[in-house]
Order: C-alpha cells, then sequence, then structure tokens
C-alpha cells in the first residue's frame, strides 16, 4: 500500500470519526432541548390544570352569590371548563414545539369532514342552549324522556344528567331532549292523583261512593280546590270501576297515592265492601260429567 493509499484511510476514518461526534452532539442537542420542552410543558399543564380548577371554584362562587339558576350554573361551569381546557391543550403543543398555525390550517382543511362527525355533538351543544333559553325543565325538576324517568341533576354543555328514585344516574343527550316529547312532573304547584277502585257486582254503588268521599274528606293533604271527583267509570267484566280524581301538591303526590290505596282496602274491609278479583266461571252440561 502506497503512502498516498494510506492517507486517504486515513482521511475516511476521520471523516467518519467527525460525523458519528457530530450526530451524537446533535442528537444530544435535540433531546436536551426537548426534554426542557416537555418538562416546561408539563409545568404549565399542571399549573394550568391548578389555574382552571380555581377559576372554575371562583366562577362558580360569583355565580352562587348572584343565586344564579342551578341549570344555567351547571351548563357554563360545563363550558368554561372544556374551553379553558382546549386553550391549554394549545399552549401545551406550542411549547412542545409543534406549530399551531399547521394545526389550525388542518382543522379548518378537515372542517366539513370533522362538521360531520360532530354534527351530533354539535346539536346536543346547541339543545342545551335551546334547553336553557326555554327553559322545559331545570335542575330539581322530576322528568321523563327518552323512556327514562328521574330529576335533573345537571344540565352540562352536551347531556343532560338525571338521577333516577332508585339512584341510578342516566345521561341524555341535549339534541334529543331539546326536540322530543318532555314530561315535566315539577312544573306546576299542584297534581291530580288518579285512582281506579274496584267493587263487586251487587255491592251498593252509592254505599261506596259515600265512604270514598269520607276518606278523601279526612285526608288533609288532599286539596279543596280544584274539587276531587267520584264518578262510575266502567262496567268491567268482573267489576265496577269507580274513578277518583283528587288534587294535591307535588310533593305529597305520592304519599297520597299511597295513602288512598291503603285506607281504601282497609274500610271496603271493614265496611264489607267486596273488592273483587278476576274470575272464570264454568258451566259444565251433564252429558260431560257421564
Amino acid at each position: 500500500m502506497g503512502e498516498q493509499d494510506t492517507t486517504s484511510v486515513i482521511q475516511k476514518i476521520n471523516w467518519n470519526t467527525i460525523s458519528f461526534e457530530h450526530l451524537a452532539e446533535s442528537f444530544i442537542e435535540v433531546a436536551t432541548k426537548f426534554a426542557i420542552r416537555a418538562a416546561i410543558a408539563i409545568a404549565v399543564f399542571i399549573i394550568g390544570r391548578w389555574l382552571i380548577n380555581r377559576l372554575n371554584a371562583f366562577f362558580l362562587k360569583i355565580l352562587n352569590k348572584r343565586d344564579t339558576d342551578p341549570s344555567l350554573k351547571t351548563f357554563l361551569k360545563s363550558f368554561i371548563n372544556i374551553t379553558m381546557t382546549i386553550i391549554l391543550i394549545v399552549i401545551v403543543i406550542g411549547i412542545l414545539g409543534i406549530e399551531t398555525t399547521s394545526l389550525v390550517a388542518l382543522f379548518a382543511s378537515a372542517g366539513v369532514a370533522f362538521g360531520m362527525a360532530l354534527s351530533g355533538t354539535l346539536q346536543n351543544f346547541a339543545g342545551g342552549f335551546m334547553i336553557l333559553l326555554f327553559k322545559p325543565y331545570k335542575v330539581g325538576d322530576y322528568i321523563e324522556a327518552q323512556g327514562q324517568g328521574g330529576t335533573v341533576k345537571e344540565i352540562q354543555i352536551f347531556n343532560t344528567v338525571l338521577t333516577t328514585p332508585d339512584n341510578k344516574v342516566i345521561f341524555i343527550p341535549n339534541g334529543k331532549l331539546s326536540t322530543d316529547v318532555v314530561v315535566n312532573y315539577s312544573n306546576q304547584n299542584t297534581r291530580r292523583v288518579d285512582l281506579v277502585l274496584n267493587i263487586a257486582y251487587g255491592e251498593d254503588y252509592e254505599k261506596a261512593k259515600n265512604v270514598i268521599r269520607e276518606i278523601i274528606e279526612q285526608e288533609k293533604r288532599i286539596l279543596k280546590e280544584p274539587a276531587y271527583l267520584i264518578a262510575l267509570q266502567k262496567l268491567n267484566n268482573s267489576s265496577v270501576d269507580i274513578i277518583v280524581r283528587v288534587w294535591t301538591a307535588k310533593d305529597d303526590y305520592w304519599n297520597v297515592y299511597f295513602n288512598l290505596n291503603e285506607t281504601v282496602y282497609r274500610i271496603f274491609g271493614e265496611k264489607g265492601i267486596d273488592i273483587p278479583f278476576p274470575q272464570v266461571t264454568v258451566h259444565m252440561k251433564k252429558e260431560d260429567l257421564k
């Protein structure tokens, strides 16, 4: 191997050594910068979440002082929390070195597809505003909708949260609640209790009617106005059906309903008024008995 060849090999080895060292230095520099940015981003995110929680608490305190409608309160709380969280995420992404302008351009270019994908979510968001605007129900009301019933616990930005009497939690999308039938049992101060009472054929209807009247007049939770109703509703297959309609305060509805049923059953027994049950009478010919 000549002197020229030896020099060429040495230069090549030096160049490779320099390239490897430069690559290692560049990697360390990039990794260090990214680690610093990641640490800053994590710190900003933690501090940001703490600030968001503090702002939420402060905002909620202001709403409580101003005696804001609970329905509006829960909706605004949910809206502000989501909005500030999105802003925080954008800030963190910017700290990590990702161009937020590129993200905005990406979202803008995919706006149509994104909007179609979120059409249901946007409908729920708009439905929440419609509910707050027209107030078909509010927090604390007992409603029935979408085959479910419960007390309204929260009206969030996308859903309404119900608590059932057996303490189950149900989330119903606001979009469906704003466009479908909602039955609000708490909107009025009074409710009508409807009962159908049965007596056997052959029993004295006037006697049964007077007994029911006495029971109603002794129940203090039944309102004098509107007046109660006792009427013969139907001559059924196995019974004479008497309809009873009384009015009471909405909070006393179930207590009056159950108490009337219990009292009627007891007093009818004491007065000798027969309460029938479904029966079948079978007639047999003499030939069938042979």
